[in-house]
């Protein structure tokens, strides 16, 4: 068998002997950058029908729009997923709509939470559902919370009943750059993909301060083991950061090249899913949201992001941003933030209730957020309280800022402003009817809309969305 082959092999070679070698470029695998993931087929998540069309009238509108905030005796009409028209007096005719008189009821936009670990950090509380800590590196850039997202989380319909519609799903803060983020509806889908929503930018969650260093310089000796050890490796990784996205940038400008009078393709550099993710930071196409409680650690991650030619969209937690509001506001930077939340670990000591009220009276984009399964049930309430401890201290203010730190400005910082945040015409579905106002601690969500569907009713028979817990 041996001879036979090589027979084989000496014949065909002899047989091309004299004849011109053809010229073959080489074989190169086109990798794109960063593609899509792809959207699965409805076969395996199920197809989100239509909305049908609701009309809600005699209510006081809360639009959290600074032109016209507050509508008393109004009305707005939801068709197909969107807001097709509001205003005050006589409602159009119902064409069909179905009807909710809302006669001393409050109308609202669905409110977002930019700082959410439902479904990576799920109920029930236990080391087996906790998905949100990819703990094993400092810089965990690639991963996805997407990809450990729990759609069967009770903790989701809590939230809704709540009168959230949008959450920010992001990594835990256990690393410097921890993983990606991502927005969703929430809809009782069977996937996370299937809940995304629509054409939102995912996130680049990043901590800085006490958490990266206790993980890994106190429990495991190794960097960073301190705050200077923090920065040197953001700093570190962003040079290769801007290194990759150069060559990538090169090879895109020229992915052909001429090789003895023929042209050829250059092979692309080689992928790297965590460069991949800081690369697209780099361009703009993802949001920086930063895990940071002091004010000089703020500043040092501003000062990094004009270094390395990036924005950062908004610092979460946050307890001292009062002390820089003007600098926030002059750059640009949304602030994400507890109502009340101190004192749990030294950087958190200087908090103060005041925070959001002074952030607002400054310009700044102030933003209450819950980082909790819990205090996501009652964004409403922490709302309220920020409120009165500004209201308390002599501050000017008014319920419609107070609004807004939980539906608009929290849609600016997701970079979903137009869609939704607000109650105009041409904008999602994403409203609550309360039964008073929400403002009041007394507030219960009586109905809530998501993209027009309705997603919780109060006097409804209160059917769970979890198999988890269908006969627990």
């Amino acid at each position: 068998m041996r001879r036979l082959i090589l027979l084989f092999v000496l014949g065909t070679a002899t047989a091309c002997v004299g004849a011109k070698p053809a010229v073959k470029a080489p074989k190169v695998v086109q990798v794109p950058f960063d593609p899509p993931v792809a959207q699965e087929p409805e076969s395996f998540v199920g197809e989100l029908p239509g909305a049908s069309a609701i009309l809600i009238t005699n209510a006081t509108l809360l639009t959290a729009r600074d032109a016209q905030p507050r509508i008393n005796g109004g009305w707005i009409r939801l068709d197909a997923g969107r807001i097709t028209g509001l205003g005050d007096g006589t409602p159009p005719p119902a064409n069909g709509a179905r009807v909710v008189d809302a006669a001393g009821r409050f109308v609202t936009p669905g409110f977002i939470d930019t700082h959410s670990h439902l479904g990576v950090y799920p109920t029930p509380h236990v080391w087996a559902h906790g998905d949100g800590n990819e703990m094993t590196n400092p810089i965990t850039a690639g991963v996805r919370a997407e990809e450990a997202f729990w759609p069967q989380d009770p903790g989701i319909q809590r939230a809704v009943a709540g009168g959230v519609t949008t959450i920010q799903v992001l990594p835990g803060s256990g690393n410097l750059m921890g993983g990606r983020g991502v927005v969703l509806k929430l809809h009782p889908r069977r996937s996370a993909r299937a809940m995304r929503f629509p054409g939102a930018k995912d996130s680049l969650k990043m901590a800085c301060g006490e958490n990266p260093k206790r993980v890994y310089g106190k429990h495991r000796r190794s960097m960073p083991m301190s705050r200077m050890g923090n920065i040197f490796m953001m700093r570190k990784t962003w040079v290769k950061a801007r290194r990759y996205k150069h060559d990538w940038d090169t090879w895109r400008a020229n992915p052909e090249k001429l090789e003895k009078g023929a042209i050829v393709k250059v092979k692309p550099p080689k992928r790297d899913l965590v460069m991949e993710t800081l690369a697209r930071v780099l361009d703009g196409e993802i949001l920086v949201h930063i895990h940071c409680y002091r004010a000089d650690e703020m500043l040092l991650q501003l000062k990094l992001a004009q270094e390395f030619g990036f924005r950062v969209r908004s610092f979460h937690h946050a307890v001292e941003a009062y002390k820089i509001r003007d600098v926030l506001a002059r750059e640009g930077v949304a602030v994400s933030t507890w109502a009340d939340w101190w004192g749990f670990k030294i950087e958190a000591y200087d908090a103060i209730e005041q925070n959001l009220a002074l952030l607002a009276e400054s310009s700044a984009r102030a933003v209450l957020h819950t980082d909790s399964a819990e205090g996501i049930q009652r964004m409403n309430q922490e709302a309220a309280k920020a409120y009165w401890a500004g209201q308390h201290a002599g501050l000017k203010l008014n319920e419609h800022q107070a609004l807004k730190w939980i539906t608009m400005n929290p849609a600016w910082a997701l970079g979903i402003e137009d869609q939704t945040g607000s109650l105009a015409e041409g904008k999602m579905a994403d409203v609550v009817v309360w039964d008073r106002n929400p403002m009041s601690v007394y507030a219960s969500a009586d109905l809530v809309f998501v993209d027009g569907h309705l997603r919780h009713d109060r006097q409804g028979d209160g059917a769970t969305w979890s198999d988890f817990e269908v006969g627990q």
